[in-house]
């Protein structure tokens, strides 16, 4: 795995009494329901003991062996991961399976494993709202598919808002490159460099069947991840329909981790926490993405 520079995300450390893995969980749960995920998804509490302390949590995007190795290193009591580690059913957690080698490393090291998925997604603020903070949207926020169980209309996949400033599609595609943590891939642009943007849609992760709502939303351009090459092909084809930029699905949705670190701490200050227990919280530098490498014909 590559990894990429950036600041961590160090707050409040104490000497006193930890807190227990149960007070982060039930802080967490309080900014990110898992009643908000997807009736498919797999999230919430993957392995440890509630009861254990924890004093040191790892943000990071996947649950794979490379993080595990940076909060060994770290000195981590707890991952809290984007994506599930065991997102369908499995019959086993053997050691010579990759799933159930992380399960024994984790448990074998007494670090617990914590996942917050289409439940940071939808939430407001949640995934999106931290990916279009970092390309540089400004203002209010609402979102490209909304969620029909929230009254207030907050909550939802994707955001929509505006530039401060417009900029044409080829220096916004700049910006979000420089916006974004590095990968092999970069970030792909369809669209006419010359457009002028002034209205986004952005979707953390992979984003295609919001396609529609994007077009719907009359954006000038729709920046996601994961993009398949014929329903972008057909998008584009559509005249008067926003441009695209493609970025690595991990890219997208890393900016969502320091925000996720800074509510789980502000929760439980707000919670009070055990005789005042704090925790440290870090960002993963590790780039998880799967592609690590790209090759150009000369």
């Amino acid at each position: 795995m590559a990894v990429w520079t950036v600041s961590l995300v160090l707050v409040s450390t104490s000497t006193t009494p930890a807190a227990t893995l149960s007070d982060v969980t039930i802080a967490f749960e309080e900014v990110y329901p898992p009643t908000w995920a997807a009736s498919w998804d797999a999230v919430g509490l993957v392995c440890g003991d509630p009861l254990q302390p924890v004093e040191k949590i790892l943000f990071a995007v996947d649950p794979v062996d490379a993080v595990v190795d940076e909060a060994l290193t770290w000195g981590a009591d707890l991952i809290i991961t984007h994506h599930p580690l065991m997102l369908r059913g499995v019959t086993s957690v053997a050691a010579n399976t990759p799933k159930g080698r992380i399960v024994h490393r984790l448990i074998r090291s007494g670090v617990a494993l914590y996942t917050a998925h289409t439940n940071a997604d939808t939430a407001s603020p949640g995934v999106s709202d931290a990916l279009a903070r970092a390309v540089g949207l400004t203002g209010p926020l609402s979102p490209l598919e909304p969620d029909t169980t929230d009254p207030e209309g907050r909550r939802g996949i994707g955001r929509i808002g505006e530039l401060a400033t417009p900029l044409l599609l080829r220096d916004f595609a700049d910006q979000v490159t420089q916006g974004l943590p590095a990968t092999a891939g970069g970030v792909r642009v369809a669209g006419d460099l010359d457009r002028l943007i002034t209205t986004v849609a952005v979707s953390g992760g992979a984003g295609d069947s919001l396609l529609g709502a994007a077009r719907a939303a009359e954006v000038d351009v729709y920046v996601t991840s994961d993009l398949r090459h014929h329903p972008a092909s057909e998008f584009i084809e559509q005249s008067g329909g926003p441009a695209l930029i493609d970025t690595a699905h991990f890219a997208s949705e890393w900016p969502w981790l320091a925000d996720g670190a800074a509510h789980l701490v502000d929760a439980l200050g707000r919670a009070g926490g055990p005789n005042g227990a704090t925790v440290e919280t870090r960002v993963s530098t590790t780039v998880t993405d799967a592609w690590s490498q790209t090759f150009q014909q000369v």
